[in-house]
């Protein structure tokens, strides 16, 4: 089983990576093969609305979303992580989110893959990040699993929520 985390933060080792790499662990204690991948680090362009994937299956944009893409489509498990940004997914997730639509067609689908959510705000937007992030996974006919929701500010308050760390680890073993 293969389980991919995306990491829609552009902070490296922030809230959002912490209870991803968590999830992961409970994941792998479980005897799944885990990657994280950090869309921030990545080159994806927005999606053009051009609809060519839905005459070819392809994307036409070539960059790092076709690698990532097929990450997606090898992975049983994918789990979305985002930061609340301006009340939802930062802008690097809804690239992602966004070009997926070219990995919804037959025999490149992600329906039926699991899609767990895991979302961190300091205030308003976290209700807000999770919906979309869940919309995203029905949408993509891929099987919603639980989710986790905290609220941190600073990089690292997430370690001292015990019960939200213990939450991350749980959702990597479903």
């Amino acid at each position: 089983m293969k389980i991919l985390g995306i990491s829609f933060s552009p902070r490296e080792e922030g809230n959002t990576e912490t209870l991803m790499a968590r999830a992961l662990e409970g994941a792998n204690s479980q005897g799944a093969e885990t990657e994280i991948c950090r869309a921030a680090g990545m080159d994806i362009h927005p999606c053009r609305g051009c609809w060519s994937c839905f005459k070819t299956g392809e994307c036409v944009i070539r960059d790092d979303m076709g690698e990532l893409g097929r990450k997606m489509l090898e992975a049983d498990g994918i789990l979305f992580g985002s930061p609340v940004y301006f009340y939802n997914i930062t802008a690097q997730g809804k690239a992602v989110i966004d070009r997926t639509i070219a990995l919804g067609h037959d025999g490149r689908a992600l329906a039926n893959k699991v899609g767990g959510v895991i979302v961190v705000g300091g205030s308003l937007g976290l209700v807000d990040a999770v919906k979309d992030l869940y919309f995203c996974i029905v949408l993509r006919q891929m099987i919603p699993a639980n989710f986790v929701a905290a609220y941190a500010s600073q990089k690292g308050d997430v370690k001292l929520l015990e019960k939200c760390m213990q939450a991350a680890e749980e959702l990597g073993v479903q």
